[in-house]
Protein backbone atom coordinates (compact mmCIF):
# COMPACT_ATOMS: atom_id res chain seq x y z
CA UNK A 1 0.00 0.00 0.00
CA UNK A 2 1.45 3.34 -1.08
CA UNK A 3 2.44 5.84 1.62
CA UNK A 4 2.25 9.62 1.25
CA UNK A 5 5.29 11.67 2.40
CA UNK A 6 4.30 15.08 3.78
CA UNK A 7 6.28 18.19 4.69
CA UNK A 8 7.15 17.89 8.41
CA UNK A 9 7.21 20.86 10.79
CA UNK A 10 10.96 21.17 11.33
CA UNK A 11 11.02 24.28 13.54
CA UNK A 12 8.67 26.11 15.88
CA UNK A 13 8.10 28.98 13.41
CA UNK A 14 8.05 26.93 10.20
CA UNK A 15 5.00 27.43 7.98
CA UNK A 16 6.41 26.02 4.74
CA UNK A 17 9.57 24.43 3.42
CA UNK A 18 11.50 24.68 0.16
CA UNK A 19 12.91 21.57 -1.52
CA UNK A 20 16.56 22.63 -1.86
CA UNK A 21 17.48 19.46 -3.76
CA UNK A 22 16.17 15.96 -4.41
CA UNK A 23 18.71 13.23 -3.70
CA UNK A 24 16.58 10.52 -5.32
CA UNK A 25 14.39 10.44 -8.42
CA UNK A 26 11.14 8.75 -9.38
CA UNK A 27 11.66 5.02 -9.82
CA UNK A 28 14.52 4.79 -7.32
CA UNK A 29 14.35 2.19 -4.57
CA UNK A 30 14.56 3.69 -1.09
CA UNK A 31 14.95 2.19 2.35
CA UNK A 32 13.93 3.44 5.76
CA UNK A 33 16.60 5.92 6.85
CA UNK A 34 17.59 7.02 3.34
CA UNK A 35 17.73 10.80 2.75
CA UNK A 36 15.14 11.74 0.12
CA UNK A 37 15.75 15.49 -0.13
CA UNK A 38 17.27 18.53 1.52
CA UNK A 39 14.63 20.93 2.83
CA UNK A 40 15.26 24.63 3.44
CA UNK A 41 13.28 26.01 6.39
CA UNK A 42 13.27 29.53 7.85
CA UNK A 43 16.11 28.48 10.19
CA UNK A 44 18.32 25.94 8.48
CA UNK A 45 18.69 23.39 5.69
CA UNK A 46 17.71 19.94 6.96
CA UNK A 47 17.53 16.42 5.54
CA UNK A 48 14.19 14.75 4.82
CA UNK A 49 14.40 11.10 5.83
CA UNK A 50 12.35 8.19 4.52
CA UNK A 51 10.52 6.01 7.03
CA UNK A 52 9.34 3.44 4.47
CA UNK A 53 10.96 0.80 2.26
CA UNK A 54 9.82 0.80 -1.35
CA UNK A 55 10.04 2.66 -4.64
CA UNK A 56 9.64 6.42 -5.08
CA UNK A 57 6.52 6.43 -7.26
CA UNK A 58 5.76 10.15 -7.35
CA UNK A 59 7.46 13.49 -6.63
CA UNK A 60 4.95 16.28 -6.03
CA UNK A 61 7.29 19.25 -5.51
CA UNK A 62 10.03 20.47 -7.82
CA UNK A 63 13.39 21.68 -6.57
CA UNK A 64 13.32 25.30 -5.31
CA UNK A 65 9.51 25.14 -4.91
CA UNK A 66 7.84 25.72 -1.56
CA UNK A 67 5.22 23.51 0.07
CA UNK A 68 3.27 24.21 3.30
CA UNK A 69 3.68 22.09 6.41
CA UNK A 70 1.72 18.81 5.93
CA UNK A 71 1.64 19.36 2.17
CA UNK A 72 2.27 16.31 -0.04
CA UNK A 73 5.89 15.93 -1.15
CA UNK A 74 6.10 12.43 -2.55
CA UNK A 75 4.56 8.94 -2.63
CA UNK A 76 6.42 5.71 -1.82
CA UNK A 77 5.01 2.24 -2.58
CA UNK A 78 5.63 -1.04 -4.33
CA UNK A 79 7.20 -1.15 -7.78
CA UNK A 80 4.52 -0.91 -10.47
CA UNK A 81 1.78 -0.03 -7.97
CA UNK A 82 -1.09 2.00 -9.46
CA UNK A 83 -1.37 5.29 -7.54
CA UNK A 84 -3.55 7.17 -10.02
CA UNK A 85 -6.55 7.08 -7.66
CA UNK A 86 -4.39 8.35 -4.81
CA UNK A 87 -3.08 11.22 -6.95
CA UNK A 88 -6.64 12.16 -7.91
CA UNK A 89 -7.59 12.29 -4.22
CA UNK A 90 -4.62 14.58 -3.54
CA UNK A 91 -5.49 16.78 -6.53
CA UNK A 92 -9.15 17.05 -5.53
CA UNK A 93 -8.26 17.91 -1.94
CA UNK A 94 -9.74 14.72 -0.52
CA UNK A 95 -6.36 14.01 1.08
CA UNK A 96 -3.91 11.19 0.81
CA UNK A 97 -4.93 9.33 3.92
CA UNK A 98 -6.23 5.85 3.36
CA UNK A 99 -10.00 5.64 3.79
CA UNK A 100 -11.05 4.13 7.08
CA UNK A 101 -13.04 0.93 7.16
CA UNK A 102 -16.74 1.73 7.51
CA UNK A 103 -17.82 1.25 11.09
CA UNK A 104 -20.85 -0.95 11.74
CA UNK A 105 -23.98 0.99 12.55
CA UNK A 106 -24.59 -0.93 15.75
CA UNK A 107 -23.16 -3.84 17.71
CA UNK A 108 -25.02 -7.00 18.54
CA UNK A 109 -26.67 -5.36 21.54
CA UNK A 110 -27.76 -2.38 19.42
CA UNK A 111 -25.25 0.12 20.85
CA UNK A 112 -23.31 2.43 18.50
CA UNK A 113 -19.57 1.70 18.17
CA UNK A 114 -18.74 5.42 18.17
CA UNK A 115 -17.73 6.71 21.63
CA UNK A 116 -20.36 8.81 23.32
CA UNK A 117 -19.26 12.39 24.09
CA UNK A 118 -18.46 12.98 27.75
CA UNK A 119 -18.83 16.37 29.45
CA UNK A 120 -15.79 16.85 31.71
CA UNK A 121 -15.97 20.63 31.99
CA UNK A 122 -16.50 20.34 35.74
CA UNK A 123 -13.26 18.36 36.24
CA UNK A 124 -10.49 20.71 37.33
CA UNK A 125 -7.57 18.82 35.84
CA UNK A 126 -5.45 18.78 32.67
CA UNK A 127 -4.43 15.86 30.47
CA UNK A 128 -0.70 15.78 29.64
CA UNK A 129 0.07 14.17 26.28
CA UNK A 130 3.33 13.13 24.66
CA UNK A 131 4.72 16.23 22.88
CA UNK A 132 6.45 16.06 19.49
CA UNK A 133 10.01 16.78 20.58
CA UNK A 134 11.71 16.39 17.19
CA UNK A 135 10.72 16.61 13.54
CA UNK A 136 10.98 12.82 13.06
CA UNK A 137 9.54 11.74 16.40
CA UNK A 138 6.57 9.35 16.22
CA UNK A 139 6.65 8.04 19.78
CA UNK A 140 8.53 8.57 23.01
CA UNK A 141 9.70 6.25 25.76
CA UNK A 142 9.44 7.21 29.42
CA UNK A 143 13.03 6.75 30.58
CA UNK A 144 12.13 7.56 34.19
CA UNK A 145 9.45 9.31 36.22
CA UNK A 146 10.73 12.00 38.57
CA UNK A 147 7.32 12.37 40.23
CA UNK A 148 4.82 9.81 41.47
CA UNK A 149 1.02 9.78 41.81
CA UNK A 150 -0.06 12.05 44.66
CA UNK A 151 2.94 14.38 44.44
CA UNK A 152 2.37 18.13 44.33
CA UNK A 153 3.79 19.71 41.16
CA UNK A 154 4.29 23.29 40.06
CA UNK A 155 4.59 24.85 36.63
CA UNK A 156 8.19 24.33 35.50
CA UNK A 157 8.75 21.13 37.50
CA UNK A 158 10.24 18.21 35.56
CA UNK A 159 7.80 15.30 35.57
CA UNK A 160 9.78 12.71 33.64
CA UNK A 161 12.68 12.06 31.27
CA UNK A 162 11.55 11.10 27.77
CA UNK A 163 13.72 9.22 25.30
CA UNK A 164 13.03 10.26 21.68
CA UNK A 165 14.64 9.15 18.43
CA UNK A 166 17.14 12.01 18.81
CA UNK A 167 17.94 12.43 22.51
CA UNK A 168 16.70 12.07 26.08
CA UNK A 169 14.74 15.20 27.02
CA UNK A 170 12.87 16.52 30.06
CA UNK A 171 9.06 16.63 30.23
CA UNK A 172 8.03 19.83 31.96
CA UNK A 173 4.76 20.55 33.83
CA UNK A 174 2.81 23.63 32.74
CA UNK A 175 0.17 23.47 35.46
CA UNK A 176 0.17 23.67 39.27
CA UNK A 177 -1.61 20.85 41.08
CA UNK A 178 -1.39 17.21 42.07
CA UNK A 179 -0.19 14.36 39.86
CA UNK A 180 -3.46 12.36 39.76
CA UNK A 181 -2.67 9.74 37.14
CA UNK A 182 0.30 8.19 35.31
CA UNK A 183 -0.63 6.43 32.08
CA UNK A 184 2.78 5.10 31.01
CA UNK A 185 5.26 3.16 33.15
CA UNK A 186 9.02 3.53 33.13
CA UNK A 187 10.45 1.96 29.97
CA UNK A 188 7.13 1.98 28.10
CA UNK A 189 6.52 3.90 24.87
CA UNK A 190 3.59 6.07 23.83
CA UNK A 191 2.77 7.69 20.49
CA UNK A 192 2.91 11.44 20.00
CA UNK A 193 -0.25 13.02 21.52
CA UNK A 194 -0.86 9.86 23.58
CA UNK A 195 -1.91 10.38 27.21
CA UNK A 196 0.98 10.37 29.68
CA UNK A 197 -0.45 11.78 32.88
CA UNK A 198 -3.12 14.00 34.45
CA UNK A 199 -2.44 16.94 36.76
CA UNK A 200 -5.18 18.79 38.63
CA UNK A 201 -6.93 19.43 41.91
CA UNK A 202 -6.54 16.76 44.55
CA UNK A 203 -9.50 14.36 44.37
CA UNK A 204 -10.62 15.44 40.88
CA UNK A 205 -12.44 12.81 38.81
CA UNK A 206 -9.59 12.09 36.38
CA UNK A 207 -11.31 8.93 35.03
CA UNK A 208 -14.13 11.08 33.68
CA UNK A 209 -11.54 13.36 32.06
CA UNK A 210 -9.83 10.35 30.47
CA UNK A 211 -13.11 9.18 28.94
CA UNK A 212 -13.81 12.67 27.60
CA UNK A 213 -10.31 12.86 26.08
CA UNK A 214 -10.67 9.45 24.41
CA UNK A 215 -14.05 10.41 22.97
CA UNK A 216 -12.81 13.74 21.58
CA UNK A 217 -9.62 12.16 20.20
CA UNK A 218 -11.68 9.58 18.34
CA UNK A 219 -13.90 12.25 16.84
CA UNK A 220 -10.95 14.41 15.75
CA UNK A 221 -9.08 11.52 14.11
CA UNK A 222 -12.18 10.52 12.17
CA UNK A 223 -12.72 14.03 10.79
CA UNK A 224 -9.12 15.26 10.40
CA UNK A 225 -8.78 17.45 7.28
CA UNK A 226 -5.96 16.87 4.81
CA UNK A 227 -4.01 19.65 3.11
CA UNK A 228 -4.71 20.21 -0.57
CA UNK A 229 -1.83 19.68 -2.93
CA UNK A 230 -1.46 19.99 -6.69
CA UNK A 231 0.79 17.26 -8.18
CA UNK A 232 3.51 18.45 -10.50
CA UNK A 233 3.91 16.88 -13.94
CA UNK A 234 6.93 14.66 -14.36
CA UNK A 235 7.92 16.53 -17.51
CA UNK A 236 8.13 19.80 -15.57
CA UNK A 237 10.19 18.14 -12.82
CA UNK A 238 12.66 16.76 -15.33
CA UNK A 239 13.01 20.10 -17.09
CA UNK A 240 13.60 21.96 -13.83
CA UNK A 241 16.23 19.58 -12.47
CA UNK A 242 19.70 21.18 -12.74
CA UNK A 243 22.54 19.30 -14.36
CA UNK A 244 24.63 17.39 -11.83
CA UNK A 245 28.15 18.48 -10.98
CA UNK A 246 30.65 16.16 -12.72
CA UNK A 247 32.41 13.73 -10.40
CA UNK A 248 35.88 12.44 -11.18
CA UNK A 249 37.80 9.59 -9.60
CA UNK A 250 40.85 11.67 -8.72
CA UNK A 251 41.20 14.25 -6.00
CA UNK A 252 43.32 15.66 -3.24
CA UNK A 253 41.25 14.33 -0.36
CA UNK A 254 38.50 11.91 0.55
CA UNK A 255 34.94 13.11 0.55
CA UNK A 256 32.01 11.72 2.49
CA UNK A 257 29.90 9.46 0.32
CA UNK A 258 26.93 7.21 0.91
CA UNK A 259 26.79 3.51 0.02
CA UNK A 260 25.48 4.38 -3.46
CA UNK A 261 28.41 6.75 -4.13
CA UNK A 262 26.52 10.03 -3.60
CA UNK A 263 28.77 12.83 -2.36
CA UNK A 264 27.54 14.45 0.86
CA UNK A 265 27.43 18.20 0.25
CA UNK A 266 25.30 21.06 1.56
CA UNK A 267 23.07 22.86 -1.00
CA UNK A 268 25.02 26.11 -0.59
CA UNK A 269 28.38 24.36 -1.09
CA UNK A 270 27.01 22.54 -4.16
CA UNK A 271 25.86 25.82 -5.72
CA UNK A 272 29.17 27.55 -4.93
CA UNK A 273 31.08 24.67 -6.54
CA UNK A 274 28.87 24.82 -9.65
CA UNK A 275 29.34 28.59 -9.94
CA UNK A 276 33.13 28.25 -9.64
CA UNK A 277 33.33 25.16 -11.88
CA UNK A 278 34.88 22.99 -9.14
CA UNK A 279 34.80 19.20 -9.18
CA UNK A 280 33.15 18.09 -5.91
CA UNK A 281 35.13 14.84 -5.94
CA UNK A 282 38.33 16.87 -5.51
CA UNK A 283 37.08 18.78 -2.46
CA UNK A 284 37.69 17.31 0.99
CA UNK A 285 34.67 17.67 3.30
CA UNK A 286 35.19 18.73 6.92
CA UNK A 287 31.53 18.64 8.00
CA UNK A 288 29.68 15.80 9.71
CA UNK A 289 30.59 12.40 8.16
CA UNK A 290 32.81 14.13 5.59
CA UNK A 291 30.03 16.42 4.34
CA UNK A 292 31.29 19.26 2.11
CA UNK A 293 30.27 22.64 3.49
CA UNK A 294 30.73 26.27 2.44
CA UNK A 295 34.13 26.61 4.16
CA UNK A 296 35.54 23.67 2.20
CA UNK A 297 34.63 25.24 -1.15
CA UNK A 298 36.03 28.62 -0.11
CA UNK A 299 39.34 27.08 0.97
CA UNK A 300 39.66 24.72 -2.01
CA UNK A 301 42.43 25.46 -4.54
CA UNK A 302 41.82 23.77 -7.92
CA UNK A 303 44.65 22.17 -9.87
CA UNK A 304 46.70 24.61 -11.90
CA UNK A 305 45.61 24.97 -15.52
CA UNK A 306 48.01 25.58 -18.42
CA UNK A 307 48.42 29.22 -19.24
CA UNK A 308 48.74 30.42 -22.82
CA UNK A 309 52.14 31.87 -23.73
CA UNK A 310 52.16 35.67 -23.77
CA UNK A 311 52.63 37.53 -27.00
CA UNK A 312 56.15 38.72 -27.79
CA UNK A 313 57.11 42.36 -27.68
CA UNK A 314 57.31 42.50 -31.47
CA UNK A 315 53.87 41.11 -31.91
CA UNK A 316 52.49 43.59 -29.39
CA UNK A 317 54.12 46.52 -31.11
CA UNK A 318 52.97 45.53 -34.59
CA UNK A 319 49.38 44.87 -33.60
CA UNK A 320 47.13 47.79 -34.54
CA UNK A 321 45.02 49.39 -31.85
CA UNK A 322 41.38 48.62 -32.59
CA UNK A 323 38.30 49.26 -30.49
CA UNK A 324 35.88 46.41 -31.06
CA UNK A 325 32.19 47.12 -31.27
CA UNK A 326 30.55 46.06 -28.04
CA UNK A 327 27.09 44.60 -28.34
CA UNK A 328 25.43 44.20 -24.95
CA UNK A 329 22.51 42.00 -24.08
CA UNK A 330 20.24 42.70 -21.14
CA UNK A 331 19.73 39.73 -18.87
CA UNK A 332 18.70 38.90 -15.34
CA UNK A 333 18.26 35.97 -13.03
CA UNK A 334 15.42 35.36 -10.59
CA UNK A 335 15.58 33.16 -7.51
CA UNK A 336 12.82 32.04 -5.20
CA UNK A 337 12.86 33.81 -1.86
CA UNK A 338 14.42 31.62 0.83
CA UNK A 339 12.54 30.76 4.00
CA UNK A 340 15.03 32.78 6.05
CA UNK A 341 14.56 35.84 3.83
CA UNK A 342 10.76 35.49 4.06
CA UNK A 343 10.93 35.44 7.85
CA UNK A 344 13.28 38.45 7.93
CA UNK A 345 10.97 40.39 5.60
CA UNK A 346 7.88 39.55 7.65
CA UNK A 347 9.32 40.30 11.09
CA UNK A 348 11.19 43.49 10.19
CA UNK A 349 8.30 44.86 8.12
CA UNK A 350 6.02 44.37 11.10
CA UNK A 351 8.59 46.07 13.33
CA UNK A 352 9.24 49.02 11.01
CA UNK A 353 5.59 49.75 10.21
CA UNK A 354 4.17 48.93 13.66
CA UNK A 355 6.73 50.35 16.09
CA UNK A 356 7.27 54.15 15.86
CA UNK A 357 11.05 54.33 15.51
CA UNK A 358 13.19 57.27 16.55
CA UNK A 359 16.98 57.47 16.48
CA UNK A 360 19.66 58.92 18.77
CA UNK A 361 23.28 59.14 17.54
CA UNK A 362 26.38 59.81 19.64
CA UNK A 363 30.14 59.95 19.07
CA UNK A 364 32.34 58.00 21.46
CA UNK A 365 36.08 58.54 21.95
CA UNK A 366 37.60 55.06 21.83
CA UNK A 367 41.23 55.97 22.66
CA UNK A 368 41.15 54.27 26.07
CA UNK A 369 39.18 51.32 24.67
CA UNK A 370 41.88 50.80 22.01
CA UNK A 371 44.60 50.83 24.68
CA UNK A 372 42.57 48.59 27.03
CA UNK A 373 41.90 46.03 24.29
CA UNK A 374 45.60 45.86 23.42
CA UNK A 375 46.50 45.31 27.07
CA UNK A 376 43.69 42.77 27.66
CA UNK A 377 44.69 40.69 24.63
CA UNK A 378 48.20 40.28 26.01
CA UNK A 379 46.81 38.09 28.82
CA UNK A 380 43.33 37.02 27.60
CA UNK A 381 42.86 33.31 26.74
CA UNK A 382 40.91 34.36 23.62
CA UNK A 383 41.19 37.40 21.37
CA UNK A 384 38.86 40.17 22.55
CA UNK A 385 37.22 42.25 19.80
CA UNK A 386 35.78 45.77 20.03
CA UNK A 387 32.35 44.18 19.50
CA UNK A 388 32.87 42.10 22.67
CA UNK A 389 33.69 45.29 24.59
CA UNK A 390 30.56 46.98 23.17
CA UNK A 391 28.36 44.02 24.22
CA UNK A 392 29.77 44.09 27.73
CA UNK A 393 29.37 47.87 27.87
CA UNK A 394 25.76 47.68 26.66
CA UNK A 395 24.95 45.06 29.30
CA UNK A 396 26.42 47.29 32.02
CA UNK A 397 24.47 50.31 30.75
CA UNK A 398 21.22 48.30 30.66
CA UNK A 399 21.72 47.37 34.30
CA UNK A 400 21.73 51.12 35.08
CA UNK A 401 18.78 51.86 32.74
CA UNK A 402 16.40 48.88 33.16
CA UNK A 403 13.53 50.65 31.37
CA UNK A 404 15.45 50.36 28.08
CA UNK A 405 15.62 46.58 28.60
CA UNK A 406 11.91 46.26 27.77
CA UNK A 407 9.27 45.00 25.32
CA UNK A 408 5.92 46.33 24.08
CA UNK A 409 3.12 43.75 24.61
CA UNK A 410 0.14 45.80 23.42
CA UNK A 411 -1.74 46.45 26.65
CA UNK A 412 1.34 46.33 28.88
CA UNK A 413 5.11 46.85 28.86
CA UNK A 414 7.45 44.10 30.02
CA UNK A 415 10.54 45.29 31.89
CA UNK A 416 13.07 42.46 31.82
CA UNK A 417 15.24 41.99 34.87
CA UNK A 418 17.58 39.65 33.00
CA UNK A 419 19.85 40.92 30.22
CA UNK A 420 20.06 38.79 27.07
CA UNK A 421 21.95 40.54 24.25
CA UNK A 422 21.13 39.55 20.68
CA UNK A 423 24.15 39.81 18.34
CA UNK A 424 23.29 40.29 14.67
CA UNK A 425 25.30 37.89 12.45
CA UNK A 426 25.30 38.22 8.66
CA UNK A 427 25.01 34.89 6.82
CA UNK A 428 24.80 34.16 3.10
CA UNK A 429 21.01 34.16 2.96
CA UNK A 430 20.23 36.94 5.41
CA UNK A 431 20.64 37.72 9.09
CA UNK A 432 20.53 35.61 12.24
CA UNK A 433 20.54 36.95 15.80
CA UNK A 434 22.01 34.47 18.30
CA UNK A 435 21.66 35.49 21.95
CA UNK A 436 24.30 35.95 24.66
CA UNK A 437 22.33 35.22 27.83
CA UNK A 438 23.02 37.05 31.11
CA UNK A 439 25.67 39.11 29.34
CA UNK A 440 26.07 41.45 32.33
CA UNK A 441 27.33 38.55 34.46
CA UNK A 442 29.91 37.27 31.96
CA UNK A 443 33.54 38.26 31.52
CA UNK A 444 34.91 39.64 28.26
CA UNK A 445 36.66 36.33 27.55
CA UNK A 446 33.43 34.43 28.14
CA UNK A 447 31.48 36.77 25.84
CA UNK A 448 34.16 36.57 23.14
CA UNK A 449 34.23 32.74 23.14
CA UNK A 450 30.44 32.47 23.15
CA UNK A 451 29.98 34.98 20.31
CA UNK A 452 32.52 33.13 18.17
CA UNK A 453 30.80 29.77 18.79
CA UNK A 454 27.34 31.20 18.08
CA UNK A 455 28.54 32.93 14.89
CA UNK A 456 30.06 29.68 13.61
CA UNK A 457 26.82 27.81 14.33
CA UNK A 458 24.86 30.55 12.55
CA UNK A 459 27.02 30.28 9.43
CA UNK A 460 26.66 26.48 9.44
CA UNK A 461 22.88 26.70 10.14
CA UNK A 462 23.25 24.69 13.34
CA UNK A 463 21.73 27.15 15.82
CA UNK A 464 19.20 25.63 18.22
CA UNK A 465 15.97 27.47 19.19
CA UNK A 466 17.27 28.30 22.68
CA UNK A 467 20.26 30.03 21.02
CA UNK A 468 18.23 32.49 18.91
CA UNK A 469 15.24 33.18 21.21
CA UNK A 470 14.81 35.37 24.29
CA UNK A 471 16.78 38.52 23.38
CA UNK A 472 15.95 41.66 25.39
CA UNK A 473 18.27 44.06 23.48
CA UNK A 474 20.16 43.73 20.19
CA UNK A 475 23.56 44.97 18.95
CA UNK A 476 24.23 45.27 15.19
CA UNK A 477 27.84 46.08 14.27
CA UNK A 478 28.90 46.96 10.71
CA UNK A 479 32.17 48.59 11.72
CA UNK A 480 34.23 45.69 10.39
CA UNK A 481 32.87 46.52 6.88
CA UNK A 482 34.13 50.10 7.06
CA UNK A 483 30.67 51.56 7.79
CA UNK A 484 30.96 54.75 9.84
CA UNK A 485 27.30 55.24 10.76
CA UNK A 486 23.91 53.61 10.07
CA UNK A 487 20.47 53.03 11.58
CA UNK A 488 18.99 49.61 12.34
CA UNK A 489 15.41 48.30 12.48
CA UNK A 490 14.32 47.13 15.93
CA UNK A 491 14.46 43.35 16.34
CA UNK A 492 11.19 42.20 18.01
CA UNK A 493 10.43 41.79 20.86
CA UNK A 494 13.12 44.31 21.89
CA UNK A 495 12.33 47.99 22.40
CA UNK A 496 15.79 49.09 21.21
CA UNK A 497 18.66 48.10 18.94
CA UNK A 498 22.14 49.65 18.86
CA UNK A 499 23.81 50.22 15.46
CA UNK A 500 27.60 50.33 15.85
CA UNK A 501 29.88 51.91 13.25
CA UNK A 502 33.61 51.50 12.73
CA UNK A 503 36.37 53.24 14.71
CA UNK A 504 37.80 56.08 12.66
CA UNK A 505 40.98 58.01 13.40
CA UNK A 506 40.21 61.69 13.08
CA UNK A 507 41.07 65.06 14.56
CA UNK A 508 39.52 65.72 17.99
CA UNK A 509 39.77 68.63 20.42
CA UNK A 510 41.46 67.68 23.68
CA UNK A 511 42.37 70.25 26.34
CA UNK A 512 41.88 72.99 23.78
CA UNK A 513 44.28 71.33 21.32
CA UNK A 514 43.53 69.62 18.02
CA UNK A 515 44.96 66.10 18.31
CA UNK A 516 44.39 62.74 16.55
CA UNK A 517 41.80 60.50 18.18
CA UNK A 518 39.80 57.32 17.62
CA UNK A 519 36.08 58.01 17.26
CA UNK A 520 33.19 55.56 16.94
CA UNK A 521 29.57 56.52 16.16
CA UNK A 522 26.64 54.57 17.58
CA UNK A 523 22.94 55.03 16.83
CA UNK A 524 20.20 53.80 19.15
CA UNK A 525 16.88 52.91 17.45
CA UNK A 526 14.02 53.14 19.97
CA UNK A 527 10.38 52.09 20.02
CA UNK A 528 8.69 55.35 21.09
CA UNK A 529 5.84 53.39 22.68
CA UNK A 530 8.31 52.14 25.31
CA UNK A 531 11.33 54.45 25.35
CA UNK A 532 11.21 58.26 25.20
CA UNK A 533 13.93 60.48 23.78
CA UNK A 534 15.33 61.53 27.15
CA UNK A 535 15.61 57.91 28.31
CA UNK A 536 17.33 56.85 25.07
CA UNK A 537 19.77 59.77 25.34
CA UNK A 538 20.51 58.96 28.99
CA UNK A 539 21.27 55.35 28.09
CA UNK A 540 23.68 56.43 25.33
CA UNK A 541 25.37 58.91 27.68
CA UNK A 542 25.99 56.09 30.17
CA UNK A 543 27.27 53.80 27.41
CA UNK A 544 29.56 56.57 26.17
CA UNK A 545 31.02 56.98 29.67
CA UNK A 546 31.62 53.23 29.99
CA UNK A 547 33.33 52.82 26.61
CA UNK A 548 35.44 55.97 27.02
CA UNK A 549 36.70 54.55 30.32
CA UNK A 550 36.31 50.76 29.87
CA UNK A 551 37.79 49.90 33.26
CA UNK A 552 34.27 50.66 34.58
CA UNK A 553 32.86 47.48 33.04
CA UNK A 554 35.18 45.45 35.26
CA UNK A 555 33.64 46.83 38.46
Amino acid sequence: MAEVIRMPKMSDTMEEGVIASWLVKEGDEVKSGDILAEVETDKATMELESYEDGVLLHIGVREKDAVPVDGVIAVIGKKGEDISALLKEIESGAGAEQPAEPAPAASDNGASSAPEPVDASDVKATVITMPKMSDTMEEGTIASWLKKVGDEVKSGDILAEVETDKATMELEAYEDGTLLYIGVKDGESVAVDGVIAIVGEKGADYEKLLKAHEASAGAVSAAAPVAEEQPVAQEEKSAATPAPVPVSTSGNGATGTTDNGRIKVSPLARKMAQDKGYDLAQIKGTGDSGRIIKRDVEQFTPSAQPVAAPATAGETASAPVALPQVVGEESFEEENVSQMRKTIAKRLSESKFTAPHFYVTMEINMDKAVEARKSINEVAPVKISFNDIVIKGVAAALRLHPKVNASWLGDKIRYNKHIHIGVAVAVDEGLLVPVVRFADSKSLSHISSEVKQLAEKAHNKKLQPNEWEGNTFTVSNLGMFGVEEFTAIINPPDACILAVGGIKQTAVVKDGQLVPGNVMKVTLSCDHRVVDGALGAAFLKTLKGILEDPVRILI
